[in-house]
């Protein structure tokens, strides 16, 4: 008699090992049945099935210094899966445990996250998990996984995107303040930045695709906020490159033209500059031009649309008059669109530079 895996087990397990996640086997079966079924799953290889005999004759230390290498228990015990559990989350793992018996409760109650199957668990066991599987199906585990890393990953961006426009004008702000300028911005400037050149493709962001490398790191540590150093430096780093092209287009026009066109440079350079850092913001790692623009064409969309609008408002009357711009020659709408391209130049090249760096230690 033979009861195979699901087709898609060994794919979703192989996925979990790229990620970082270990899979361990615990069952009550016999070490002979275990054991084949992880070889053909990949998680264990010949002679790595541990009995709950075998784990009655261990001592605390033997528990504390090899359960982190057991990749399969054989004929263990309720009490036995229970210490698995808190074995592993006293040694620092963020540990899953999966169950449908009576006797898989109390593991799944004492693990991180519990998921009990839907179809073939016991009401005990589904009323002591966290989650609960409609399907019974170990690979929706690994999708779900892949789900959240990549709405986490959106969040961070879209938050980072935000807070480093945001930075940057404040800077230009309270730079001019310091200096003695006319105020740069008007407060309608503000408002039209913030709802529309950050407010969509903000939204679009929030919304990308799931990276296809998300499920080919390793997990984040446990404590890492989401604002750790790494975020902190680019967003830094965001804020005062674009802050720092704006203020030196809106000095060099104060010095030949009046203030009102100097603003409005100012505030066209800063649009632009935030416009194009979206494509730059979708990932901390990978250069703009590696990540096609089609697998987010709302981004694409909003993106144009609101150049279009920004060079508009420049020619058009009415929405000139709305957003307090001054009329600029073409040549110059032009220069302000490669000048607010320069943020997203560096940080791409930033970017290259750290891969150069990773792929040279790598060797």
């Amino acid at each position: 008699m033979y009861d195979p895996p699901r087709p898609e087990a060994n794919a979703a397990i192989a996925k979990c090992r790229a990620a970082g996640i270990r899979v361990v086997m615990i069952t009550g079966d016999h070490r002979h049945t275990a054991g084949a079924i992880a070889r053909e799953l990949g998680i264990a290889a010949e002679g790595e099935v541990v009995t709950g005999k075998d784990l009655d004759t261990w001592s605390d230390a033997d528990w504390k210094a090899r359960v982190d290498r057991v990749g399969v228990y054989a004929r263990v015990t309720a009490t036995h899966k229970l210490r698995i559990i808190h074995t592993l989350k006293g040694n620092g793992a963020v540990v899953a445990m999966t169950g449908d018996g009576v006797n898989d409760a109390p593991a799944i109650q004492g693990a991180d996250i519990g998921i009990a199957m839907g179809k073939a668990g016991t009401e005990v066991t589904r009323q002591a998990a966290d989650m609960i599987l409609t399907d019974d199906n170990f690979a929706t585990i690994v999708a779900a996984v892949e789900e959240g890393r990549g709405i986490y990953n959106n969040i961070r961006k879209t938050l980072q995107y935000l807070l480093a426009g945001s930075t940057a004008e404040l800077l230009v702000m309270a730079i001019c303040v310091m200096a003695g300028l006319p105020s740069p911005l008007l407060p309608v400037h503000l408002l039209w930045i913030n709802l529309v050149t950050d407010g969509l493709p903000a939204l679009c962001l929030a919304s990308d695709a799931i990276d296809s490398d998300v499920m080919k790191r390793a997990p984040r540590p446990r404590g890492e906020r989401m604002t750790n150093p790494r975020f902190l430096r680019i967003m830094g780093l965001t804020g005062l490159l674009t802050a720092a092209v704006v203020f030196a287009v809106y000095l060099h026009q104060l010095k030949v033209a009046d203030a009102a066109t100097a603003r409005t440079y100012a505030f066209t350079t800063l649009v632009f500059a935030e416009l194009l850092r979206a494509f730059g913001a979708r990932s901390e790692t990978k250069p703009v031009w590696r990540i096609s623009l089609w697998t987010n064409r709302p981004l694409l969309i909003v993106i144009a649309a609101t150049i279009a609008l920004q060079v508009l408002s420049q020619y058009y009357l009415g929405l000139g008059n709305f957003l307090k711009t001054a009329w600029m020659p073409p040549l110059d709408c032009l220069l302000l669109f490669a000048i607010g391209a320069i943020p997203l130049l560096v940080l791409e090249g930033v970017k290259v530079m750290q891969l150069a760096r990773r792929s040279h230690a790598w060797r």
